[in-house]
Formats: C-alpha cells, structure tokens, sequence
C-alpha cells in the first residue's frame, strides 16, 4: 500500500530551435512511465515537462526564419512539442515554459534574493562559449578536426560545430563557494546523482575545482531581464533550471511548494552537470531543499552516433507511431535499453520485438485466453476449483506476486527495463502455462471440467494483473484487454487499480462476462517496415 508520499518527477525543459526526435521522446515516455506508476500506487504525482525558450540559440532561430523569437517559441510550442505529448501518450500534470509569466516573475524574485545575500557580483569572463551548448566550454571539451568543413577550428564535442569567443562584463554567482557542501552531498547520498557512472563523473568533476558561474548576458536583450540591471539577461541555464520550482509555487504558493518540492530529475547524460551541480549550488544558495534524485539516462543512437537533427540522425516519433502505434513505441525503448545506459535505436530490432513479444507473445496470449473463455463457457470467467489445483497454477501465483514486487522495486531505483523484465515473466509463464496445460484438449472430456475451469481461471486472473502491472508502459492496448475482461464493471476503471496489490491473487471476480477482443497488436506489413 502507498504512503501518498510525494513523487514530483520531471523530465528536462527542451529548446524550442528545431522540432522534437525520438530522443526527446524516450525522455517523456520514460518519465511518464514513472509518473503513472506512481500515480496508480497511490502517491501524490505530480509530472512537469515544458520548453525552454530564451537564449542565443532560439534568437538566432527565430532570427533565420524571419521571425520574433516569442513568435517562433509561440509557433513550435503548438505545433510540435505539445502535439508530441498525445503522439507518444504522455499524462503529465503542468506544462511550463519559461516564457510564462509565473516563471519569469519567480525567477526574477530568486535571482533577487542571491543578489541580496552576496551570492552574486560583478565581473568579466572571456571563453569558449558554444551555442548549441548554451555552454562555456573548456578546451578539453572541444575538437580541432584535421579534416572537414571545420578544419582547424574548434568545434564542440557534443555538436560538432564551431565555438565562438566571447567577452563580457557578466554578473557571476558565488558557485566555487559551494565545492564542499556538494561533496558532502554526493558522500553522505550516495543516490542523488545516479546511474553511478554519471555519479562518478560528476563527484570528479567537482573535486577538480569549481569556477564560479556567469548568470548574465549583455550582448543580446532575449531573456529575463536581471532586476538591478536590466540592461543584463539571465544566463539561459540558470534561468532553466529553476522551472522545477517556479511550476510548483515557488514564490508565490508556499504550500504547494511544500507539498510538491523537492523533485526526481530526469535528464541526458550531456546535461547531468546543470542538475548534479549549478542546480543543488543554486538551492542551497537560496536557502532550499536540494532534490531528492538526478538521474541521467544515456543517449539513443542510431548509427553508433547520438540522436542529433543538427547531424541528420533525427527521428520524428511519428514514423514510429504511424506505423506501430504508441503502446508499441513507448514499450520498445523501456524494453529494449537498460535504463541509464546508451542505447541503439534499429527498424529491425523494433519490429521484431514488436512481433515476437507484443504480437505472438502478449497480444496473442490474450487473445487465445478470451477466446477460449467464450468457447467453453460461454464467455463468463469460471469458478476455480481449489481440488483441482496443482503446482503448475500455484507457479503462476507466484510468478504473479513475485513480478509485482519486482516490478515495483525496479521502478523505485528507475530501472524501468528491469521492471519490464519481470512483469513479462508473467507473460512467458503463462504462454508455457497453457501450452503445457492444453485446455483444449480438457474440454474434450466433461470429467475435466473442474480442471478446465481452473486453468481457464488461472490464466485470466494472469491477464487481470498483466493489464495492471502493465497499464503504466502501454496504456492503451491495457485498457483494451480490461474493457474485454469485463474488469471495468466488476473491479473499476484500470488506473484506479491499486497497483502494489496487483500481485495478490485472486480479485477478478469468477462469473464476470468477457467480450470479443481484437488484435492488441496487428500484424504490420513488413515491406512497410523496409
């Protein structure tokens, strides 16, 4: 049972320069997964995604296409980062963009209360400073190519584009005097920054020393104005980062705040550093709660290269959709990737995943389970006969409980693919489960009944938790499979469900009429695949 505990989970707020990839994507889906699960166990979710949309990068944007930067963030907002929401089916709770007024008004009060307390000055900083990056950069993060359009220059490694240099008079935050109170953090919470591959780079990171951070920008006015010099414009980061806490009353709901932060971060790997590092030096400059986690996930690949519109390997998530629908999609990339680590995106990996393990496996397995309900009685959900039980169906009982807890488990250290792993040992089970059990040839001989009756139970009370456990990562074609149980008249809606009693045995009620289910998963034409 859940605590109702708060779960504020966040994904990174995105720029609004080009359209979304299935990178962004992966972000969302994972975070929703994590939102939904929680939110069904019964704990206080709150989910938070958004645009970030001031900067150079989205200047120069706007500025290229011929238009006002407010104009662009308004026209990619509406027309592509919220549309990717409903492509890939995500269920957050707010959608912020650092444009809004709430945010802007807190951000100002924020940078405000550093000024006053002597975390910030002014000062001058000269460096390599990469757009795309929104970053100064260290010459160790940097390229020289020996060939090429950029030769001889610096490039970024992360974007592979020219640096610039650049000199300004900036307002700097105080972020040098925080090195300790960061390590401490990082030994006394081990956890905070995770994978641990991140966690190490970034406790390396900070015992190298840290700089102080430049916070503003004069040579371009798209930005928050600094309050005590607005001829100075928040540096884009630091205006960034603080939407986890301005999206929650920051500044202005003090209960909310108290309710909500802090919060469970979810980022790339590349962007770890803004979150494990300037965001908790940030927070305790202010007086605040640091959050309770960073979690840097790894990169898509396609072609052994990061998923990247600026290097052509952009993937609209609608190529995928269009085809394999959106249960498909958000299922692939929490199966096929461990979580926190790199991944390789292929056609050929995803429809055979798609047709080995959603189609034949699952799908099927639901399918013939309904099916054989309506053949032999008449639809309705039989009465198990405790005489008639066996170890084969006490295996499935435990199967069932043990993959719940599991499930629930993984989930709690984000290891969402380990989570999957044991939900669909359920699945595995129970497909061997009925071959083994052969029900169709139980219900040849009447003095099997009993026995059919229980395996035919067995294997429907299966799929009753299946669409459970299952609910968080392919939310439609669950909801499908409970519609067809006849679940939602006995038992209620399927998000209602709590779902760490999913593993209890024995809540779909024998009697309940089953209905006609079609193919969760249809077969797809594979010379549309190629």
């Amino acid at each position: 049972m859940s605590d109702g505990a708060s779960f504020y989970i966040t994904t990174p707020i995105f720029y609004v320069n080009d359209v979304p990839h299935i990178g962004h994507a992966y972000t969302e889906v994972a975070a929703d997964v994590l939102a939904r699960w929680h939110r069904q166990a019964g704990d206080d979710t709150w989910f938070l995604t958004g645009t970030d949309e001031h900067g150079q990068k989205i200047l120069r944007t706007a500025t290229a296409n011929g238009m006002e930067p407010r104009e662009w963030a308004d026209r990619l907002v509406a027309s592509a980062w919220k549309p990717l929401l409903e492509t890939v089916d995500i269920s957050n709770n707010d959608f912020i963009r650092t444009t809004d007024e709430r945010h802007e008004e807190a951000v100002t009060r924020f940078l405000q209360k550093l000024h006053d307390d002597g975390h910030i000055y002014a000062g001058e900083y000269e460096g390599y400073y990469c757009v795309g990056c929104e970053e100064y950069k260290q010459r160790d993060e940097l390229d020289e190519p020996l060939s090429g359009e950029y030769q001889g220059q610096l490039v970024c490694k992360i974007h592979s584009r020219p640096i610039e240099i650049l000199k300004e008079k900036n307002y700097f935050f105080r972020m040098s005097a925080f090195a300790q109170q960061l390590l401490d953090l990082y030994e006394s919470r081990p956890d905070f920054v995770q994978p641990e591959s991140v966690r190490n780079e970034i406790v390396q990171f900070v015992r190298q020393g840290l700089s102080d951070l430049s916070i503003s920008r004069s040579s371009f006015d798209w930005g928050i104005k600094v309050p005590w010099d607005p001829s100075h414009v928040v540096y884009v980061w630091f205006d960034a980062l603080l939407n986890y806490t301005t999206a929650v009353g920051y500044g202005t709901d003090q209960e909310l705040f108290d309710r909500r932060w802090p919060a469970y971060h979810l980022v790339g790997k590349d962007i770890a550093r803004f979150h494990a590092v300037i965001w908790p030096a940030m927070l305790m400059a202010a007086g605040l709660e640091v959050p309770h986690k960073v979690f840097g996930h790894g990169w898509l690949l396609v072609g052994g290269e990061k998923m990247s519109k600026s290097k052509l390997t952009g993937i609209a998530p609608s190529q995928i959709t269009d085809t394999f629908g959106s249960d498909a999609f958000r299922y692939y990339f929490m199966r096929a990737i461990s979580f926190g680590q790199d991944g390789s995106f292929s056609w050929e990996d995803l429809s055979a995943r798609y047709q080995s393990e959603l189609a034949n496996g699952f799908g099927n397995l639901a399918s013939r389970v309904i099916a054989m309900l309506q053949r032999y009685f008449g639809g309705e959900v039989p009465e198990p006969v405790g005489s008639a039980t066996t170890d084969a169906d006490l295996l499935i009982q435990r199967t069932v409980a043990d993959a719940a807890a599991n499930a629930d488990a993984a989930i709690s250290r984000f290891a969402i693919h380990d989570a999957l792993a044991a939900v669909w040992t359920i699945v595995d089970e129970l497909n061997g489960y009925i071959t083994e059990q052969e029900p169709w040839a139980l219900a040849k001989d009447d003095a099997n009944r009993e026995r059919l009756q229980t395996v035919l139970y067995t294997a429907a009370e299966g799929l009753r938790a299946l669409a459970v456990l299952l609910s968080p990562v392919i939310p439609k074609s669950t909801e499908s499979l409970w519609q067809a149980l006849g679940a939602q008249e006995a038992l209620g809606e399927l998000t209602a469900q709590p779902l760490r009693d999913a593993g209890r045995w024995g809540q779909l009620p024998a009697g309940i009429r089953v209905s006609t289910l079609e193919a969760l998963f249809p077969r797809i034409d594979q010379a549309v695949v190629a």
